[in-house]
């Protein structure tokens, strides 16, 4: 893939409506966003400013670039993280996906994992729950696909679903976005 931010590239720290986010019951961060200077700024007051902190590791190029600052956010920042397999595989290292479940057990956060053809799974402390694939579906186009399975797995969780509840609306709304082009319903 080749993102483009354009002018979200230069994100700051007075682009964050403080008094928005204190309002919010989750807050949402990308990845892709992120980088030293002045995102970094704008991270830190968002996340400084909020009840609880979401983020998508985004791509496995942005953890790659960003590694021990992202492991430091997903243990001592973040209260929820979305990431796909080959994301939280390279953030932590990981020979294998069992290593990846003991990550998420070990470090006491909600750890939100989508597989491809194997699913999606959700850590949460010792709360693992899993769930397959909508089977059958005419896939087009994969952009999106990721942010809205976090928007549907948030819905959930906001909604107060079981974890396997939240999955399952991720996935429905994920399976939607990947049945057309382009990452807008």
């Amino acid at each position: 893939m080749c993102t483009f931010l354009g002018t979200a590239g230069k994100i700051s720290e007075n682009d964050v409506d403080v008094e928005a986010i204190k309002k919010s019951d989750i807050i949402f961060l990308e990845g892709y966003l992120w980088d030293e200077g002045d995102p970094k700024k704008a991270f830190d007051k968002a996340i400084n400013n909020s009840k609880k902190v979401a983020m998508s590791l985004s791509d496995k190029f942005c953890v790659d670039r960003h590694k021990s600052q992202f492991l430091d956010l997903v243990k001592n920042s973040l209260d929820i993280v979305f990431a796909n397999e080959e994301e939280i595989t390279s953030l932590i290292d990981a020979k294998n996906f069992n290593e990846v479940i003991s990550f998420g057990k070990e470090i006491k956060k909600h750890l939100i994992i989508t597989r491809g053809d194997k699913g999606a799974i959700s850590i949460n402390s010792e709360n693992v729950s899993q769930i397959g694939i909508n089977k059958n579906l005419k896939i087009i186009d994969l952009t999106g696909a990721g942010d809205l399975f976090a928007a549907g797995y948030l819905h959930g969780y906001l909604n107060n679903f079981s974890q396997e509840n939240c999955l399952k609306k991720g996935t429905e709304m994920s399976s939607k976005v990947i049945q057309q082009i382009g990452a807008r319903l």
